[in-house]
Formats: structure tokens, C-alpha cells, sequence
């Protein structure tokens, strides 16, 4: 009842300003430019069942950006060591790519770089081939992770300024966007709770804040050179203290002011999961363009679509084009989605709050847009 309520809300909304007479697509276009979708990529055995996916539920619902999170789930012939055991072949990645051009679908692969680098007691493939890239050696991988912890292990990073890991990476990058035929890589840089340590014989002692920047400048640098662009989360880049938004949304380690150090064409994904904090619109201010990006709250992704359109509605020109649109998050392999998604399962409390529900709930919204015409 209160999706419902939120969007007979958005449609008058609409109706009462007035949105000028298009055709469907191009009004679409228009009011949302970027419609996406952001979901770790299929195994190779989830194939067939993700491209039938893209065909009959991603094309039709209007979404013309997919975020695939790949990682190491690639057979990289750059770094084979770096490969997952079970990962995609470039045959596989040529026929995800089909599936997206056929329905105008831009791809942006994501790797993630600087943290990230582990997950609770595993180390991802990047430090458990080259532990020398590790920015805090000393902190162990518990047996058994619990948080908080004295370490304040979340995940671990990678050292940006260890002279070895940017050959490493840029190769990976690189060879990842030939696959996906990209025009924009995904870097990923969330959550980045270890940068600058002061153990560290290359960063300690220097700007966290800087820190973040040059690497977020330097991967940004090395995709430009090949007329690609560069698409981050957002979260470092806002002040954790001063928003209220705390060390997992924001940054509480003083990497926030790289918001102004950074360069001003990379794209950021603005996450908030738990409520519509206004964020997107203080990026846009900072001359970044921006996405906003729900995942599982299907009446919060509703008032985050409202919000994206209003602010598009009413701000400058200069600040209207850089608030880009909507995607929706998906934090699980793409079989328990697929699985969720065509079973409309609940969530852990019989209710709607799953990234499938809000999913769908986001996309009649847009959808509904096209038929909203000035009278």
C-alpha cells in the first residue's frame, strides 16, 4: 500500500509540473537518463538463465546500464594466477555483451580496487598472490571473524603507493574492458577503512585524504588514456561526522575532502540503504555526476527516485545534467537473485524488503513515467 501511495504521489507529482509531450523512449531518456542495474556477474553454469534475464526482464523494463560486479571471475590471460578457480571465459563475456547491445545496454565491469581486498577471514585473490601489496601485513585474518574487533578488520586494501600493484591492476583493468567492449570501468573504492596506516612504510604519516585521491586520480588517469571513463561508490568522499551518517556511508577517516581533490568526470555511485539521506544533490554541487543507488527498501528506492527527479526538476541546468539517474544494487551472487526474483520470496520476515521487490517496485515507477504527458 505505501509503494503504491509513493507513486500515485510521484505521477501527480509529475502531472501537476507538467512534462513535455515525447516519445515514450525519449521522455524516459529525458527524465532518467542513466536506468541501471548493478549485480555480481553470473557463473559460468548461471549463464544461459542471466541472458534470458537481460532479454526478458532487464531489456523490457527500460534499463540501460548494467554495473557487473567481475572481479576475478574472469579467465584473465593478462594474470591467470589472479583468476577464481570456476570463472567466465571470453566466450561467455561475448555473449553478455551481445545480449546488452542488442538492447541498448551499456556494460561497466567492476573490479575492486584499493579495499575491498579481503572478506571477513578470506583474502580475495589480489593479496593472497601478492601479500606484498598489502597495506597492513601485520593485521592476521582471524579464524573466526567477529565485529567490532580490535584490529578494526572490515576489509583489507591494498597499498596504493607500493610501486608494484598499479602494474598489476591496470592490466586487469584493461584487459577486462577489452572483454566487456566498456566504455566505463566500475572501481568499486567503498569502505575503505584501511588507507594511510602508520605502519605502513610507504603511506604512513601521510593525508588520508590525499591518499585516496591519487589513487582515485591515477585509475582515473589510466582508463582516460584509452577514452574510458571512471565510476566510483561514493561513500569516502562524504564527511561521516558532520552528515551523521557514520563510518560505513561516509568516511570517519578524514578521506572525505578528496571530494575536491579528485577529478571532475568521475561518476559517482551514491549508496544509502536505510534512508533518502540528500547526498546526490551535494555531489552534483561538487561538479561530479551522480547515481544514485538502492538496494533492498523498495518504499526508500521509491522517495530516492522522487528526490532524483525533483532535484533534476528544480536545480540549474549545470547541476540538473550531472544528477544522472537511479540503479539498483543487488549484494549476492546472481543465482540467489535470479532464484529470489522468480519465486517473489519474501524477506527474512515474510515481508517485501528484498533487492528483488524493490527492483520491481523502482521500475514500474520509471516505467510509469513514459505515461505521464502534459494535458
Amino acid at each position: 500500500m505505501m509503494q503504491q501511495t509513493l507513486l500515485r504521489c510521484l505521477l501527480a507529482m509529475l502531472c501537476l509540473t507538467g512534462s513535455v509531450r515525447l516519445p515514450a523512449q525519449d521522455k524516459l531518456d529525458s527524465l532518467l537518463p542513466v536506468r541501471g542495474f548493478c549485480i555480481a556477474a553470473p557463473q559460468p553454469a548461471e549463464l544461459d538463465s542471466f541472458l534470458l534475464f537481460i532479454r526478458k526482464e532487464l531489456a523490457p523494463q527500460k534499463v540501460n546500464t548494467l554495473i557487473l560486479r567481475v572481479d576475478y571471475n574472469y579467465q584473465f590471460t593478462s594474470h591467470p594466477e589472479l583468476r577464481n578457480a570456476v570463472a567466465l571465459s571470453k566466450q561467455d563475456v561475448k555473449q553478455i555483451v551481445a545480449a546488452c547491445r542488442e538492447n541498448g545496454i551499456r556494460i561497466i565491469p567492476q573490479i575492486n580496487l584499493l579495499g575491498h581486498q579481503s572478506w571477513q577471514s578470506t583474502l580475495e585473490n589480489l593479496l593472497k598472490v601478492y601479500p606484498q601489496f598489502d597495506e597492513t601485513p601485520h593485521v592476521k585474518l582471524p579464524a573466526e571473524y567477529k565485529w567490532p574487533n580490535a584490529d578494526s578488520l572490515y576489509c583489507k586494501s591494498y597499498c596504493p603507493l607500493h610501486p608494484g600493484v598499479h602494474k598489476v591492476v591496470f592490466a586487469l583493468m584493461d584487459e577486462i574492458c577489452e572483454a566487456f567492449e566498456a566504455t566505463a570501468f566500475h572501481a568499486g573504492m567503498d569502505e575503505v577503512f584501511y588507507i594511510g596506516d602508520s605502519r605502513c612504510p610507504r603511506c604512513k604519516g601521510k593525508d588520508k585524504a590525499k591518499l585516496f585521491a591519487g589513487e582515485v586520480t591515477r585509475i582515473r588517469d589510466h582508463l582516460a588514456a584509452s577514452g574510458r571513463e571512471l565510476w566510483i561508490w561514493g561513500d569516502r568522499l562524504l564527511d561521516g561526522a558532520v552528515t551523521g551518517l557514520g563510518m560505513w556511508e561516509a568516511s570517519m577517516n578524514n578521506t572525505h575532502t578528496a571530494i575536491d581533490m579528485i577529478p571532475k568526470d568521475v561518476v559517482i555511485c551514491d549508496w544509502h540503504y536505510e534512508r533518502a539521506d540528500q547526498t546526490a544533490v551535494y555531489f552534483a554541487m561538487k561538479g561530479l555526476r551522480v547515481v544514485t543507488c538502492p538496494w533492498r527498501k523498495p518504499d526508500l528506492a521509491l522517495l530516492q527516485l522522487e528526490d532524483i527527479l525533483r532535484a533534476r526538476r528544480q536545480s540549474s541546468k549545470p547541476v540538473r545534467d550531472r544528477l544522472l539517474g537511479m540503479a539498483q544494487t543487488v549484494w549476492s551472487p546472481a543465482r540467489p537473485f535470479l532464484r529470489g526474483y522468480y519465486a517473489g520470496a519474501p524477506d527474512s520476515e515474510g515481508g517485501g524488503n528484498t533487492p528483488w521487490n524493490c527492483f520491481r517496485q523502482l521500475y514500474t515507477a520509471i516505467n510509469a513515467l513514459q505515461k505521464v504527458t502534459k494535458n
